[in-house]
């Protein structure tokens, strides 16, 4: 069974359009989805989570049609750009909000986590307030959350576009190790090829609102004659 389908999806944000656009990304499949700024890659995250509206498609999460249904109801775990974490929270509470909105109680939610908290390397964390963290370690606290409710799909907004080059390696590697040991499938939007080569299993390019071309990101950059791949990845020297 595929972790994600997406079929003929269509939506518009103001005079921006997307769609038709078809995306299967399967059972464990770290995948990840490229383009130029304006192409339309959040817009499609959100859609996938619930919080933009489509107007034409169907979007089936293991096999689920949850195009009607809200965010909450999807299994969904989102970690925006910015982490969206809560500054007057600790690193835990951070952690275990999700649960607790869903009505446990402080220590069942901690207990529900402990797991997440430990293969993440927090616990030596918990009690910290959030405004001290590192950036690495604030994007750590966000995977911890979009996790602590057994997500069945992990969706990554350019998680790490705020991080330096060792920060960004170094998360790329925990994503990578994390996602295998939850065998999570992923959709994760970045800008940067090394990114895209350290976690992908598949990659897909926007341009337009169209997804333009999908694959193994060796084959797209060997293969590819699309002229917005080229500029993407500076393929021949093409440029922006």
């Amino acid at each position: 069974m595929n972790a994600l389908e997406i079929k003929d999806l269509s939506m518009r944000a103001g005079l921006f359009s997307v769609g038709k656009l078809s995306l299967t990304i399967g059972e464990g499949e770290y995948f990840t989805l490229m383009g130029h700024t304006g192409s339309g890659k959040s817009l499609l995250l959100k859609a996938v989570c619930g919080l933009a509206r489509i107007e034409t498609g169907r979007i089936r999460i293991h096999g689920e049609d949850v195009t009607e249904l809200e965010p909450r109801f999807r299994g969904v775990g989102y970690v925006p750009q910015d982490g969206g974490l809560f500054p007057h929270l600790s690193v835990q509470r951070n952690i275990v909000f999700p649960l607790i909105v869903r009505g446990l109680s402080f220590d069942q939610a901690a207990a529900e986590t402990a797991e997440v908290v430990e293969t993440l390397g927090l616990t030596p964390l918990l009690d910290r307030a959030i405004r001290g963290l590192s950036g690495g370690e604030r994007q750590k606290v966000a995977l911890a959350r979009a996790l602590a409710c057994r997500p069945r799909l992990l969706i990554l907004d350019e998680p790490l576009c705020s991080l330096d080059e060792p920060a960004r390696y170094e998360i790329c590697t925990e994503l990578c190790r994390v996602q295998k040991r939850f065998n999570l499938a992923t959709l994760h939007v970045c800008h940067s090829r090394a990114e895209a080569e350290q976690v992908s299993d598949g990659v897909g390019v926007m341009h337009g609102g169209q997804l333009i071309e999908t694959g193994v990101l060796k084959e797209i950059l060997e293969e590819s004659g699309h002229e917005a791949v080229q500029r993407l990845f500076n393929i021949n020297g093409a440029t922006l």
